[in-house]
């Protein structure tokens, strides 16, 4: 029987190709930790995201690749993820890997609960993930999360940096509605509202995060001007309804996170039909696929889309989301693609930064 050699085991992991990145995952250093005794070889891929999509299809791809080779009798995969960050605010936000942004360009069309399933959703498949209510006028996180307990701005968390913040479902998260009674408004003008929004930054303590969703109000205002001014995002994440009236505010907001230079990640169109549970019968009560059409047109990437569905509403005013009560149910599986695909599109956005040559003047 021939021996194996590394070179064959690379030679054969290298049809293997990554298709978001675009290249082998040899040479994009996937493969770690290669041994060879005798006719067993053992290696790991290490992707760039816990939320990998074909994560499965590659652990089958090498196993049936190495395999096949002579000399082979066991092969051994490991699947492990890195997830990659950028250069962050180090002051507010030291150790988070990916600040990403869910935003509307106006209220009502399930930007909240949007956001709070696909948090849930990266978490659920491995990431460590914070998220972060930024509408200090309609803060929705606590009843969605069902968080009763208050963080305690006296007490400052292991490292004596900040407050500490909440864990709910596996989530590190924190809301002004925690630190206000719930039927409390909050009557301030503009610039509290960005100095609000900031203090949420600075003084919690995050810790290591791999993605750190924030909630937006809706709209254009001091709370999405005081982030991007504070914080460079990954990226945005923009949720409209179907209909004309919603998709005159997406352009909206597109434009304005153009203009302050954040990348947008993508569109979800939500509420995008009903289908009746007893019969079976589709509906497309606010038209349906305004946001695809949108985001072609601005060449952005549509991720997805969502149907009006009663029981999502209901798990998230119980405080027990879709992605806690049913996360293999149809909607749960959908919020899990339009997380893959956001995770997928963070760690393309991160790795063409890393490829970018240094440019030294000498």
């Amino acid at each position: 029987m021939s021996h194996v050699q590394e070179q064959h085991i690379l030679d054969a992991l290298k049809q293997i190709i990554d298709p978001d990145l675009k290249k082998d995952i040899v040479t994009l250093g996937f493969v770690k930790n290669l041994t060879i005794d005798g006719t067993t070889v053992s290696f790991s891929i290490e992707l760039t995201t816990p939320a990998c999509p074909v994560k499965e299809q590659f652990r089958q791809q090498a196993q049936t690749l190495v395999s096949a080779l002579d000399g082979v009798e066991t092969v051994n995969v490991e699947m492990t993820a890195q997830v990659q960050g950028g250069k962050q605010a180090t002051e507010l936000l030291p150790h988070v890997k990916n600040v990403i942004a869910v935003a509307s360009g106006k209220g009502g069309v399930g930007k909240s609960t949007t956001a709070v399933n696909l948090a849930l959703a990266l978490s659920r498949m491995g990431a460590s993930v914070g998220i972060m209510d930024a509408d200090i006028y309609g803060p929705s996180l606590p009843r969605m999360l069902n968080i009763t307990e208050r963080p305690n701005p006296d007490e400052v968390g292991e490292k004596g940096k900040g407050v500490e913040p909440i864990m709910a479902h596996g989530l590190k998260a924190i809301s002004m509605g925690l630190f206000v009674p719930e039927e409390a408004p909050m009557v301030w003008r503009g610039p509290m509202v960005g100095m609000a929004v900031e203090q949420l930054l600075r003084d919690i303590e995050w810790g290591e995060l791999d993605y750190l969703i924030i909630d937006l109000p809706p709209g254009t205002g001091d709370a999405q001007l005081t982030l991007t001014q504070k914080v460079p995002l990954t990226g945005v994440v923009i949720i409209s309804t179907p209909q004309d009236v919603a998709l005159l505010d997406v352009k909206k907001g597109i434009n304005m996170f153009k203009k302050v230079n954040a990348p947008v990640l993508g569109v979800v169109e939500n509420m995008s039909y009903y289908l009746c549970p007893d019969c079976g019968h589709r509906a497309e009560i606010f038209s349906h696929g305004g946001a695809r059409k949108q985001a072609e047109a601005d060449g952005i990437e549509f991720l997805g889309e969502l149907p009006l569905d009663e029981k999502i509403c209901k798990d998230a005013d119980s405080g027990n989301p879709t992605m806690v009560s049913d996360p293999d149910g149809l909607q749960g599986k959908r919020y899990q693609e339009i997380a893959s695909k956001i995770a997928a599109k963070v760690a393309t956005l991160r790795h063409n930064e890393q490829a970018f040559p240094k440019i030294v003047v000498e």
